[in-house]
């Protein structure tokens, strides 16, 4: 059981709404009891709010879903903003019953509030009902911001073209407003052509620069973005145009404080088995987004989780020489969950890769391993041996990452129950693991030296 990152107890955490104020976090978000499967019964949204991603306070459900004939029979993903004193809700309101019938089953409806925590659906239509040239039974997951250039509001869409799910029509779509009352259809915002459907689209601005993310399920199975100096584009494409993994999806971002943090969810396996699919919902996972020297986004802990973790133990620094093969170095046992690890690394040239490795069984060496290949400048959640072929399912579990030789490379590592996150230079990923030796973590290199100074690890968390 996850005892850092959020999952109420008996449900699987879904698509998350973020909006905060003051110094609290409200994540709206969707709790799925998978009776008798991801997806199964119809869900609503819940509310729980924190101040530092380690401290939850439950406020259940706060905007039921409808009845088996009403719109809102599934409450989908949506997004949540204020408009003077008064805040609101815009969400996809979804019915199965009325999708099999073919009518329309995905449509923005409205809620209002004057606390965040009592909620009144709003009866009138809104103005984004799906619009020609569109797929009716794929426009979803609305995001509100504001253009304070050009002083209105904006409503996006994940949307896609009419005709076969295979096709890659994805596109997101825009409604703008001067007064968040009348609203104009303003087309397609990006359509890139490269996915079958957008999910979640997310559009905020960080210094001169607008970013919008996308969720995708068609490519690589999560999170892509795009920036540009302009809303009407050119949308350019950064070298590295993820935020994380396969393993990890539909995330939406909030800024407050001058942290702008992501949240998303990483999936749970088929079985509870390292060798299932991911599936639909899991457990509530933030990372915090930033902007590095040259404009791109990285992605780190959150500063007030990694915090948390105290009565760090220092790790003596040493190296590590494995010139004709692999040598590997057991670093802490027994630590139960969750724990941290933080290491700067250096390694030298010619060598061929290093990595981290977590819960190996000292017996048979079976364990996972966060394998960086020089090279390749990748790095690769895998199993550790991979034997017998394979025992791990990591399709999408990779993500680029510059590797120079001679300079320090920042690791830092988080773990809680079946989930484990590396971050390496601003990289995140994000994974699952279901076999345990008790909390072990370890370093490797091979073909090659590896450096590891400024270490630490903590199986401590601030309660």
């Amino acid at each position: 059981m996850n005892t850092l990152y959020y999952q109420a107890p008996g449900y699987w955490v879904g698509d998350c709404m973020p909006f905060g104020e003051g110094d609290t976090f409200y994540i709206f978000h969707q709790r799925d009891d998978r009776d008798p499967e991801p997806l199964g019964k119809p869900f609503g949204w819940s509310l729980v709010t924190t101040k530092d991603f380690i401290h939850y306070e439950d406020h259940g459900v706060v905007i039921p879903h409808g009845g088996e004939r009403d719109q809102d029979q599934f409450i989908y993903a949506g997004s949540v903003c204020k408009v003077d004193d008064r805040y609101h809700i815009i969400y996809t309101g979804y019915n199965r019953n009325i999708e099999n019938e073919g009518g329309l089953s995905q449509v923005p409806m409205h809620a209002v509030s004057s606390d965040l925590y009592h909620w009144q659906k709003v009866g009138e239509p809104l103005p984004f009902l799906p619009q020609d040239g569109y797929d009716p039974s794929d426009w979803r997951d609305p995001w509100v911001t504001r253009d304070d250039e050009q002083d209105r509001y904006l409503v996006l869409l994940g949307a896609r073209q009419p005709g076969p799910k295979t096709k890659r029509t994805g596109r997101t779509v825009c409604f703008s407003s001067p007064d968040f009352m009348n609203w104009k259809f303003e087309g397609d915002f990006w359509a890139p052509d490269l996915y079958t459907m957008h999910e979640m689209p997310d559009l905020f601005k960080m210094g001169d620069w607008w970013y919008h993310i996308v969720t995708e399920y068609s490519d690589r199975h999560g999170m892509t973005y795009r920036m540009s100096r302009s809303l009407n584009g050119p949308w350019l494409q950064p070298p590295d145009d993820g935020l994380e993994g396969s393993a990890y999806y539909a995330a939406r971002t909030f800024a407050l404080n001058g942290h702008r943090i992501l949240f998303g969810w990483v999936g749970t396996k088929e079985g509870d088995q390292d060798t299932g699919n991911y599936e639909w919902g899991g457990t509530f996972v933030p990372h915090e987004i930033f902007q590095r020297p040259d404009h791109t986004l990285g992605v780190k802990p959150v500063n007030t989780l990694w915090d948390g973790f105290v009565d760090r133990k220092p790790i003596d620094d040493f190296a590590m020489q494995g010139d004709d093969g692999r040598v590997q170095r057991r670093i802490a046992d027994h630590l139960g969950s969750p724990f941290a690890f933080e290491a700067d690394v250096r390694f030298a040239p010619s060598t061929r890769s290093f990595g981290v490795v977590l819960e190996e069984d000292p017996e048979t060496e079976a364990g996972y391993q966060f394998l960086c290949k020089v090279d390749e400048n990748r790095c690769t959640f895998e199993g550790s041996p991979n034997f017998p072929w394979f025992n791990t399912m990591n399709i999408g579990l990779t993500r680029p990452v510059r590797l120079d030789a001679d300079s320090a490379h920042h690791l830092q590592v988080v773990v809680d129950d079946t989930i484990a996150t590396l971050y390496i230079d601003g990289v995140a990923l994000s994974t699952r693991m279901y076999r345990s030796s008790g909390g072990s973590v370890g370093m490797f290199v091979t073909d090659g030296s590896l450096t590891l100074s400024n270490a630490w690890i903590s199986n401590t968390v601030r309660r």
